[in-house]
């Protein structure tokens, strides 16, 4: 579990392909990661996080709850199997790209974000960049699967960095980036066209899920109506 709040980035060193039939890898190139149903093994350097690491640890990459196979010095490895890289960007990443990193909440830690699983839903684009005073103003379109479950004031997930929506139309939920998340994280520089990693706040997709139990809905997708209205609350009142 995290909470948004990025700690670093890290630098990608190299990506590798773990598809059997993928044929050379991408380790240490200037390629991407390839076709997005290939599993990856990507290296990060990370001088202020990577000496704590130990196999086995959980970080956060990009948003992405990963865990550390291999570290060494400045440097770690993590892995994804084909169903993250299909949901997230790490299909587009390159050797040089640099990474928000998040280590794992503890019990005992306030949480300045909001509660993050690292599990992410989707991938969204952004629509609009704009500097407005000592802020950047980011607007980006929400995936149609994702949309109700993204309210104005609501907590959201963009490349693992904890967000309020400041405003909402359509698909389109705007975020405001302060100056000092635009300096430590990667989020200063996206521009229009980049893609991030999206993951809704978790507690509207049980409160999602709990409403919309029993009906047709499959898991996961657009809610359909809800069996839960006001006769059926007072039947039962």
């Amino acid at each position: 579990m995290f909470t948004g709040i990025v700690e670093t980035t890290g630098v990608v060193r190299s990506l590798e392909s773990l598809d059997r039939d993928a044929g050379e890898n991408a380790a240490g190139g200037n390629e991407g990661a390839g076709e997005k149903t290939c599993g990856l093994k990507l290296t990060v350097e990370a001088p202020s996080m990577a000496p704590d690491f130990a196999q086995g640890a959980s970080v956060a990459v990009n948003g992405v709850c990963l865990t550390v196979v291999d570290t060494t010095g400045e440097i770690f490895s993590v892995e994804l199997v084909p169903e993250t890289v299909s949901r997230t960007t790490f299909g587009s990443l390159k050797a040089g790209h640099q990474v928000n990193l998040e280590r794992p909440l503890r019990l005992s830690d306030r949480i300045d974000g909001h509660l993050v699983q690292g599990h992410v839903d989707g991938v969204g684009r952004i629509a609009a960049r704009e500097e407005r005073g000592n802020s950047l103003w980011y607007e980006v379109e929400i995936p149609d699967d994702l949309t109700p479950f993204v309210i104005e004031k609501g907590s959201i997930a963009l490349d693992g960095i904890s967000l309020t929506i400041a405003g909402l139309t359509g698909s389109l939920a705007a975020v405001s980036i302060i100056p000092h998340t635009a300096s430590i994280t990667t989020f200063g520089g996206r521009q229009i066209g980049d893609e991030v990693n999206i993951e809704v706040d978790m507690i509207g997709r049980y409160v999602a899920s709990l409403l919309h139990a029993g009906s047709d809905t499959d898991r996961g997708a657009h809610p359909g109506p809800s069996p839960i209205t006001e006769s059926w609350l007072k039947e039962r009142m």
